[in-house]
């Protein structure tokens, strides 16, 4: 395992690369994390197995205001996301070793990987989103963000959450500009999901609507499985390790 930091425009961000033992050329899947997440969660961690298991290099990075990197959590919006994304493709654009390349995120790493392989439909051989919370822009639109009920029209300076966490106004500012469906249309090649029916934040039928809305993608549920897999990890392991081993057989 390699530990370094990635630079995005000046926000160092915080990244392991693992690399299945004995590989030379290969694929890579960037992995990222969710809302108040970090590349050491469990869900994290077993998809990361998952594609190593299948012979897949793994590039774990957070994102602004998360675990390791720079920035304070209440600041980060789907902008500066984007731009980390986007700045860790780069960075994988370098790396001699790399054949194939795949985009995994979970929750609104899920989201953000919906967005980024828009932006780069030509970068991507598929993406693999995880329980991904693309409703977000939608329902900041709507006055609510996470459960958090606000003002669409009048966006308070911060939002805090029952559970904790507090964010900037500016991350609803910058999230009701976003149309996912806009990036989904543009992602032509295959799109892989994974999603537990008894998800308590982000409804399933979401992820059953972005599969209609793909021109190609696949959905995998978990039955009773929440929104981060928990007492489920090996049936998401199983997914991820199978669509890998189809791919590698292809």
């Amino acid at each position: 395992m390699k530990e370094f930091y990635i630079d995005s425009d000046g926000t160092k961000l915080h990244a392991k690369l693992d690399r299945p033992e004995g590989a030379q050329k290969g694929p890579l899947c960037i992995l990222i994390h969710g809302f108040t997440g970090h590349m050491e969660e469990d869900h994290i961690l077993t998809a990361a197995r998952a594609m190593l298991e299948a012979g897949v290099s793994v590039l774990r990075v957070e994102m602004f205001g998360h675990g390791g990197s720079d920035g304070e959590f209440k600041d980060h919006t789907l902008y500066k996301w984007v731009t980390n994304a986007l700045a860790v493709v780069d960075y994988v654009g370098e790396l001699d070793f790399v054949t194939d390349l795949y985009l995994c995120g979970h929750s609104q790493g899920g989201l953000l990987t919906m967005l980024i392989g828009g932006m780069c439909p030509d970068t991507f051989k598929a993406i693999l989103p995880l329980s991904p919370a693309w409703m977000i822009p939608e329902t900041c639109r709507n006055g609510n963000v996470l459960g958090v009920d606000f003002d669409a029209a009048n966006i308070p300076r911060q939002l805090t959450s029952p559970d904790g966490w507090v964010i900037n106004g500016n991350y609803v500012r910058v999230a009701q500009t976003i149309h996912v469906e806009d990036e989904i249309a543009r992602f032509k090649k295959p799109v892989f999901i994974v999603h537990g029916d008894a998800d308590e934040v982000v409804p399933f039928f979401l992820a059953q609507k972005a599969v209609e809305l793909y021109n190609d993608a696949g959905l995998v549920p978990v039955p009773g499985a929440d929104h981060c897999f928990n007492g489920h990890l090996e049936e998401l392991a199983d997914a991820i390790r199978g669509f890998f081993e189809k791919e590698n057989r292809g």
